[in-house]
């Protein structure tokens, strides 16, 4: 198949998906049996049939659900995501605002998780029923099966309070300013700025935080990679191959690891969806002003805008990964490309 062909057919399946997902969206959160007058306006305010009246003209809440909808479906279409009810500014700007620091906190766990994840499944398909792999597997498991938030309470614990490693919550000490914003990456912006003290510092903040998650994702990886290896390893091709006198090492990466990857992209896009669309407890835990806790406090306070607004940008985040995942297949899998 023809590699235009491949992308449009995956674009054009996309565009469907997404206004499937604005629908759900749309009915789970007006199907949520709260009133989000009573989450957002004082006491007071709600016996006042004027001020509730004034609030739901406000909002839109007056108007039947299918013309909330189609509102909705209207605005988004212009860019337009509406305004929040917490905090009164457009939702696109407040995305824009908590957005980079869930990007730069996923981008160092992810990078960590493969590194871990493919290095330690590897080692455990290799070394079969040894201590090894015996070890690789518990390290494995610890990862997969450990809460997150009890992970990061011990690494708080241990690494900052008792230790003295890392730095503990937030992006930044309290000593330091933020950055100029360029890319809303406090590591790349204190580095355009020139502060290597604050570099080091914002590099400090995320070490604890991207670990933690990566552990999770690095647990899932080395199983698939483990597992998806070991049945490679066991075909007559790589019989084949040592039988032609090439290196082990040879063997293992180019025709053991090379073709062991597809079910191990498909977990990483999968994993690296997931870290993008926010860590609420980790990103709680740790202060980290990214979109999950922006999810969690909108859902607390019935905010349907940002409810709305965040909604659409977790489906377009993992139609994306998706999107990236079906492009590595095309030149992963040569089976793809003779379709």
């Amino acid at each position: 198949m023809a590699f235009h062909r491949y992308i449009l057919r995956r674009i054009a399946l996309s565009i469907p998906l997404l206004v499937g997902i604005t629908l759900v969206a749309f009915i789970i959160a007006n199907a949520v049996p709260a009133d989000p007058i009573n989450a957002n306006l004082p006491q007071s305010a709600v016996n006042n049939e004027a001020i509730v009246e004034a609030f739901r003209e406000r909002w839109g809440l007056d108007q039947p659900p299918i013309e909330q909808y189609l509102t909705y479906i209207g605005n988004l279409l212009q860019g337009d995501m509406g305004i929040s009810i917490k905090t009164r500014n457009p939702v696109t700007e407040d995305i824009q605002q908590f957005l980079p620091a869930t990007i730069e906190l996923a981008f160092f766990a992810i990078i960590i998780g493969i590194s871990m994840g493919i290095s330690l499944g590897t080692i455990s398909a290799l070394w079969q029923n040894t201590l090894v792999d015996y070890g690789a597997r518990v390290i494995a498991l610890v990862g997969v099966s450990f809460p997150v938030f009890l992970l990061a309470l011990i690494g708080l614990r241990i690494f900052y309070s008792e230790l003295g490693w890392v730095a503990g919550p937030g992006r930044l000490g309290f000593i330091f300013r933020d950055p100029p914003a360029v890319t809303g990456w406090f590591v790349i912006d204190s580095l355009l700025e020139g502060d290597w003290v604050k570099f080091g510092n914002a590099i400090s903040h995320l070490i604890l935080p991207s670990f933690v998650l990566g552990l999770f994702v690095a647990g899932i990886i080395a199983r698939i990679t483990r597992s998806s290896l070991l049945e490679v390893l066991r075909q007559d091709y790589m019989r084949t191959a040592r039988a032609k006198g090439l290196r082990e090492r040879l063997v293992v990466l180019r025709h053991g690891l090379s073709n062991a990857l597809i079910p191990v992209v498909t977990v990483t896009g999968l994993s690296f969806g997931n870290l993008l669309s926010g860590a609420v407890l980790t990103e709680s835990i740790f202060a980290w002003p990214g979109i999950g806790r922006y999810m969690f406090r909108a859902s607390t306070s019935q905010d349907f805008p940002a409810i709305m607004g965040v909604s659409m940008l977790i489906a377009f985040i993992y139609l994306v990964v998706n999107f990236i995942v079906d492009i590595l297949y095309y030149f992963i899998d040569p089976r793809i490309r003779m379709a």
